[in-house]
């Protein structure tokens, strides 16, 4: 029997249960404070050396690298290990799908990922753990180890453009799969947003999964509205046969 091909595009309210908060909620961090966005948009944190160490105080005290997957991460990952082909495209940058046991070649992701740094010179990578130790250690600004570089969240800021090879793959996954399901995002941040009218342009199921509505909702298939965290895992039972 063949399986559908399964996409998943997640946003931020895939996490909110396991305690990040979303962005453009009711209760978003950047409806809480509009300054916070500064923090991670490309110009000012490359250009102001306050906005880095705030940056850097802000990562160390949020813990979210202490973040644990939720029963919406957990439902994909038993998707997934139930034999359906499953690839998820998250706009997120917490690794909580990996961690929830998706295997991290099926998973791209869009935004980056906030477990790691990158140097803004030499371009080599490290560990958050490692940067957030120095941090810790008295280190404001942690400069790059390597060629003294400034390190920045290894996540796509605003200012920055997504990484074409990683989108280029998000599309072809789209074009390909019977089944798209976006949850927990807003799709409002293009290109990710655009991936919905894709899948349905391409013959895909398209359903929703958000609390608020979305600019697709009227060309989906199915729009849900219940929470994610109970949504999500009755859904995904309907194609784990």
């Amino acid at each position: 029997m063949n399986r559908p091909l399964v996409a998943i595009l997640s946003g931020a309210g895939v996490s909110t249960d396991s305690g990040i908060p979303d962005y453009r909620g009711p209760n978003g961090l950047w409806r809480k404070d509009p300054e916070a966005e500064k923090l991670v948009t490309y110009e000012h944190y490359m250009g102001d050396p306050e906005i880095r160490r705030r940056s850097w105080r802000m990562r160390r005290e949020n813990g979210a690298l202490q973040a644990r997957p939720n029963a919406a991460h957990r439902a994909v990952a038993e998707l997934e290990r139930s034999g359906v082909p499953v690839r998820v495209l998250t706009q997120n940058v917490d690794g909580l799908h990996q961690l929830a046991g998706m295997p991290a070649r099926k998973v791209l992701e869009l935004h980056g990922t906030a477990r790691a740094v990158v140097c803004t010179r030499c371009h080599g990578r490290t560990p958050m753990e490692d940067a957030l130790a120095r941090v810790e250690a008295g280190e404001e600004d942690p400069p790059c180890l390597t060629c003294g570089g400034i390190l920045k969240s290894a996540t796509i800021f605003f200012g920055e453009g997504l990484d074409p090879v990683v989108l280029g793959q998000a599309a072809a996954i789209t074009k390909a799969c019977q089944v798209f399901i976006a949850v927990g995002t807003t799709l409002q941040v293009h290109p990710a947003a655009g991936l919905a009218g894709v899948a349905a342009d391409h013959g895909a199921r398209l359903v929703i999964v958000n609390a608020e509505p979305t600019p697709y909702d009227e060309i989906a298939d199915e729009v849900i509205r219940e929470p994610i965290g109970t949504a999500l895992p009755k859904l995904l039972k309907t194609w784990a046969i």
